[in-house]
């Protein structure tokens, strides 16, 4: 396979040309580290991001950064790091639960828009990109956006670039915003809660008035597995539910109190303060549970959004019948569940069962983790509406008639 591997957006442009001409697909890469997520795709061409690694501008005062898409997640998080700012919508690091060596990109980041435990909170990726600059299937460069916070520059297209699994545009360069870290935070445990019962917990403290920035429910199976960082829940080996609340230290301490005298109700409530929180949320954004080199690593994991609300009985209902795990975060709101791999002779990871409960509930699912041969058999996304799917499909077409970038991995006999 032909790997080209570019310097400057020129060579981006100069690079898609050259592929729209021979109507040769390119597969689109930073790191590759989510190459194993979504359809495989058919191309004998790499378009490599990884030289577009630097930081353009970080003016912490103004809250926001300009990084070029390849540039390593983790090294920019670091830089963040040291003028204690985040990226506040907790980006995951799929290298856990994938078993990629790397964490991957800036880029990678936006182009995949999965939030942690903090986006009811503060919303997704899409909320905190303000602009990029990105070469289209045309292979004309275009920006899009700004590089203030309050921004107005008629349609926001940087927006419809998060979450795209880079079919519309190669990016080459991204603004975002960015936030102080908080300067404590308590996380509050209950134990003992069956899932039903620890999503009317979870809702209570987020109808709260007390700031909650993270709810997530884990049964009793994921506790007993004692996977790092999480052991520390595992003494008791009973079920598990976590609601966090940040914050300068004296308004966080006072909050807990007071939402764990608000949460009595549903028993006993211990805190977990500062590190032991850290790392306990850490482990939750990243799925720690099911990850590659655990006991269910060689499990599909699928990831479901859905009604908050309903989220305790379809969790219940899929672990069940599927015979799988689920873990629970957004207070409901997220789904994760890992289903044992398929005896039958044409795997699917029980796509037919959980997309027709998760689309009973009102949701929509994802299979996020999934050896080859069962990505190439199922719909890795969310199947649409004809309606919505044609819409989808005129504005990939905008960007990128011909299908040129990363063609096929976001529709199984698809272009897009």
């Amino acid at each position: 396979m032909d790997t080209l591997k570019v310097r400057d957006a020129k060579d981006v442009e100069d690079a898609v040309r050259a592929a729209v001409a021979s109507e040769q697909p390119l597969e689109i890469i930073g790191h590759g580290s989510k190459r194993a997520i979504g359809h495989p795709m058919a191309t004998n061409a790499v378009l490599d991001l990884s030289a577009l690694n630097a930081v353009t501008a970080y003016e912490p005062n103004e809250l926001i950064i300009t990084v070029q898409a390849g540039a390593p997640l983790a090294d920019v998080q670091s830089l963040i790091d040291a003028k204690n700012q985040q990226f506040a919508f907790e980006p995951m690091d799929l290298s856990v639960l994938l078993g990629t060596p790397e964490a991957g990109t800036i880029g990678g980041m936006i182009g995949a828009g999965l939030a942690g435990p903090r986006r009811i909170k503060a919303g997704g990726a899409r909320d905190h990109l303000l602009g990029a600059h990105a070469v289209s299937g045309f292979g004309d460069s275009f920006k899009t956006g700004g590089r203030v916070v309050k921004n107005v520059t008629g349609y926001d297209l940087c927006k419809l670039l998060t979450g795209s699994w880079g079919t519309l545009a190669v990016m080459t360069e991204v603004t975002l915003k960015v936030m102080p870290k908080p300067e404590s935070e308590r996380t509050l445990v209950l134990r003992g809660l069956d899932d039903v019962t620890a999503n009317k917990a979870m809702t209570a403290a987020l109808g709260s008035p007390f700031d909650v920035s993270g709810a997530a429910h884990l049964p009793s199976q994921v506790v007993q597995a004692g996977t790092r960082p999480l052991a520390a829940l595992g003494a008791s080996g009973q079920a598990t539910t976590l609601v966090r609340l940040e914050g300068i230290a004296a308004s966080a301490a006072h909050r807990a109190t007071s939402l764990s005298q608000a949460l009595s109700p549903y028993g006993t409530v211990e805190q977990l303060a500062d590190d032991a929180s850290l790392a306990i949320w850490a482990g939750l954004r990243d799925v720690a549970p099911f990850a590659a080199n655990g006991a269910r690593g060689v499990w599909p994991v699928w990831r479901i959004v859905c009604p908050p609300a309903s989220g305790g009985a379809l969790g219940q209902a899929l672990a069940q019948d599927s015979g799988g795990e689920v873990i629970y975060d957004w207070g409901g709101g997220l789904i994760w569940l890992a289903v044992p791999p398929s005896e039958n002779a044409k795997p699917d990871a029980q796509a037919a069962l959980v997309r027709g409960r998760v689309e009973a509930a009102g949701g929509h699912t994802t299979l996020i983790r999934a050896p080859e041969e069962v990505r190439r058999t199922i719909d890795v996304f969310q199947p649409q509406a004809v309606g919505l799917a044609a819409l989808g499909e005129r504005v990939r077409k905008s960007f990128d008639p011909k299908s040129i970038l990363n063609r096929g991995r976001m529709r199984r006999g698809g272009a897009a």
